[in-house]
């Protein structure tokens, strides 16, 4: 069924074009949003515009942050251990890290994983921009990287990938320990399991 209304049908579209998002979730949030009064919709919109114009990626770690604060907070924190660099696939899986409270290093978000059935390779993904992090911080800080990639085939291939290319520059390169259950994303892996493998991390 679509709604005689063509402003409704293209928020809906909108909204199913969003992960995870049906077509009949999108249809309530619409709902929802038809109901609600106008400053709530026009804060929604606001927070939508601020996203793209506010955020950029971190100028070190590549994590999200706004402009006005790059590098961002971790990364430019006296408290984080300089030495450990956890290497994750996106900002969630960072936040997934920094719920367990256990990990005190940086980061590097890749924003993605080597995916070559989806064209997606090293050159489209934060590769390059580890290795010269790393180069430029070479005999100093960095003593450590960990690769905390999701346990899936993208995400192994990648941290084999990752690995080949760091042990020449003299870095330890570890790895998460098992017990995240296969095909299991980072984000929805709860905090004592990721502390657990944090811990337990291994060489790769």
């Amino acid at each position: 069924m679509r709604y005689p209304s063509v402003a409704i049908e293209v928020l809906i579209d909108e909204f199913s074009k969003l992960p995870g998002v049906g077509r009949k979730t999108a249809q309530r949030l619409a709902m929802h949003i038809l109901h609600e009064p106008r400053a709530e919709a026009e804060k929604l919109a606001g927070a939508l515009i601020d996203v793209k114009e506010k955020v950029i990626r971190c100028s070190i770690c590549q994590n999200v942050t706004d402009k006005a604060c790059d590098p961002c907070r971790i990364c430019t924190s006296r408290d984080r251990d300089r030495s450990v660099i956890c290497v994750v696939e996106s900002p969630v899986d960072m936040l997934a890290f920094e719920r367990t409270g256990y990990f005190k290093g940086l980061y590097h978000v890749l924003h993605g994983v080597i995916s070559p059935l989806d064209g997606v390779g090293p050159d489209d993904i934060k590769v390059r921009e580890l290795l010269l992090r790393l180069q430029e911080s070479s005999g100093t800080e960095v003593r450590e990287v960990v690769l905390a990639l999701n346990p899936t085939i993208e995400g192994e291939t990648t941290a084999l990938y990752l690995g080949k290319l760091l042990h020449p520059l003299g870095i330890k390169v570890t790895k998460l320990a098992r017990g995240i259950p296969v095909g299991a994303e980072l984000e929805f892996v709860d905090e004592a399991t990721l502390s657990r493998a944090m811990e337990g991390r291994s060489a790769l």
